[in-house]
């Protein structure tokens, strides 16, 4: 869901979407007469920028649709797991 106002609207409940944004990832979209803004979380933001920059390694999307449509019993432990 994302909350739809206006500048004026924003300007005046700015510290309540900012919580609102902050605490249950709900973009806003701030509407003017020259365009519109979205406000976003920054958690939401780090992720979308880590999705594009998956997204630009090559074979990336195949490894991970293999990772998702791998059965649980064929994973290894997270114990297992070299970081």
């Amino acid at each position: 869901m994302m909350t739809n106002t206006n500048a004026t609207n924003f300007r005046k409940n700015l510290y309540s979407l900012l919580e609102q944004t902050v605490k249950f990832n709900e973009p806003v979209n701030i509407s003017t007469k020259d365009g519109n803004a979205i406000l976003i979380s920054e958690e939401d933001y780090r992720g979308m920028v880590e999705t594009l920059n998956l997204s630009t390694i090559p074979t990336m999307k195949e490894k991970i649709a293999d990772g998702l449509n791998t059965p649980v019993e064929q994973c290894i432990s997270e114990d297992e797991v070299e970081w």
